[in-house]
């Protein structure tokens, strides 16, 4: 198995849960700005035609993309699905309404849209207020349990992985307290920190 993956990217949130499930795994870091294989220089378009990450490239040679597919993918690798939960559980529907969260209204809220220096201010501020809203909601939600769908998740790495952000965009979470000391607790993870050392994120 192959993880195409950026530093830092939405591809981590891959990254930690082939970690957290003990799956083995080639990691091959690609460089966006020019669509490269680092180690080679190739084309990456050549593997991904889209040009983003994460990337799986299976065992049978078959390529998959999409970082909440790939997770819920990774997740049942593991025949407890402990980061998962068993098909038409509640304990499942929780993990993937989450994963559909973090995709919709954090990711997706992020980017492009604060990445790009071209975005116009009124559009970044639109922006902000809506990712402080959820940033809000989620603060509040830990309160009452530890993680974002009760016990720690794939989703847990995925919102790790696009919250992670703030600190590249210089978007504070000092007004959320709990949501701080969440992801705390989701970086302590053994497999969390494997992770971010792989990807040059930690130390």
């Amino acid at each position: 198995m192959k993880l195409y993956y950026a530093p830092g990217a939405c591809s981590l949130a891959v990254h930690i849960a082939l970690r957290e499930v003990g799956q083995s795994f080639a990691a091959h870091a690609v460089d966006l700005a020019t669509h490269t294989v680092v180690a080679d220089g190739s084309d990456y378009r050549a593997i991904s035609p889209r040009g983003y990450v994460p990337l799986l490239e299976l065992d049978d040679g078959s390529r998959h993309t999409e970082a909440a597919a790939l997770l819920q993918h990774v997740a049942d690798l593991d025949r407890a699905q402990t980061l998962i939960g068993a098909p038409g559980t509640p304990r499942r529907l929780a993990v993937t309404e989450s994963l559909a969260f973090v995709a919709t209204e954090l990711h997706k809220v992020f980017s492009p849209w604060l990445w790009h220096k071209e975005t116009a201010d009124s559009t970044r501020r639109a922006v902000k207020d809506r990712l402080s809203a959820r940033f809000a909601e989620l603060d509040a939600s830990f309160a009452g349990q530890d993680f974002i769908a009760g016990d720690y998740s794939v989703a847990d790495a995925y919102a790790l992985t696009i919250l992670n952000w703030t600190n590249f965009l210089g978007v504070s979470l000092a007004a959320y307290p709990k949501l701080r000391a969440y992801l705390q607790r989701v970086q302590g993870r053994p497999a969390v920190q494997a992770a971010l050392r792989a990807e040059g994120l930690a130390s």
